[in-house]
């Protein structure tokens, strides 16, 4: 275990959260403003934790942040990967490994998310979503909290009852075999990579129809502009285009869905960006997004890490 330089943490917080303006992460200016930079609240909303622990983190007399809050941290302020290693360090953990997959996503790539004015995510290659716009949250729900094996799509796709109630039941034998070929691809990619290995180990104990796709070892690559359809709980059916444009690693992509202009879905993807995420879930149980700034203005939704232990912080 690195050593915890509470003071050096607090300090490089800080700084770095008065080198960004609210354009630089998608929030709206606002009026009176006095802050040098981002609020210490726009931090703390971005990453997705309570106003209290993230400020007593940065004034130095908060707990030891985990390596999940780290991570969220780092996203919030925009941090590139050295300042996001650096971050680990001072609150003494060690940077994860880059030999393998990473879930920091890049500064570049979270300002493509909070300018695109449709649907966006980032996702690993094991279908694990990292990062939504307020669009994406809208229209999909928010991806970005689950826990666990859950946190893979292909997880929770076999292995869940509800995995399934976005899709028309048509298209589940389609998305089915894309989602194995998928993750059999990604496998193949990263072969030491523990967390790919326990996933497809937990899927062929739970799924018996997810160890008959496997057994078929189909790699066929799936076309990047393919239309899917999405049933959305208030505005119905959504017909969208999912066109892989960049990818930060070969171990994440960036998924953007566009609709046909002039088309119906269009025209809810409008409403949409209106009506917010807080309209998505009709379970309240069901996670939902927050925007902030100006109506309709994207605001890139980062994974939430999980709650720690005697720490305040609040998840929402």
């Amino acid at each position: 275990m690195e050593r915890f330089d509470r003071p050096q943490l607090a300090d490089f917080l800080r700084r770095r959260r008065e080198a960004l303006q609210p354009e630089d992460v998608g929030l709206g200016r606002g009026s009176r403003r006095r802050a040098a930079g981002l609020r210490r609240e726009e931090v703390a909303l971005l990453a997705s934790m309570s106003t209290d622990y993230y400020a007593r983190i940065e004034q130095g007399r908060g707990p030891q942040p985990s390596p999940p809050m780290l991570a969220a941290i780092a996203r919030a302020l925009r941090l590139r990967q050295d300042e996001h290693d650096h971050l680990f360090l001072l609150a003494g953990h060690t940077p994860p490994s880059r030999t393998t997959r990473s879930e920091h996503v890049s500064p570049a790539l979270l300002r493509v998310l909070d300018r695109l004015d449709t649907p966006a995510e980032v996702k690993t290659d094991l279908s694990e979503t990292l990062a939504q716009n307020a669009l994406a949250v809208a229209a999909f729900g928010d991806d970005t909290g689950h826990e666990g094996p859950s946190r893979s799509l292909v997880y929770r796709w076999f292995v869940e009852p509800d995995g399934r109630g976005r899709h028309h039941e048509a298209d589940h034998e389609r998305l089915s075999r894309a989602y194995v070929a998928n993750l059999r691809r990604a496998r193949a990619r990263h072969p030491e990579d523990v967390r790919g290995a326990e996933l497809v180990d937990r899927l062929l104990e739970r799924s018996a129809e997810f160890r008959a796709l496997w057994t078929e070892h189909d790699v066929a690559p799936r076309p990047d502009d393919a239309l899917k359809r999405y049933l959305h709980p208030q505005v119905g059916e959504l017909e969208l285009h999912c066109q892989i444009l960049m990818a930060d690693s070969d171990a994440q992509i960036l998924l953007v869905y566009t609709a046909t202009p002039g088309s119906e879905t269009a025209e809810k993807l409008r409403l949409l960006s209106v009506i917010g995420a807080q309209e998505f879930a009709a379970d309240p149980a069901a996670p939902t997004g927050e925007t902030i700034g100006d109506a309709g203005q994207p605001r890139t939704r980062l994974r939430r890490p999980a709650p720690q232990a005697g720490s305040r912080e609040t998840n929402r």
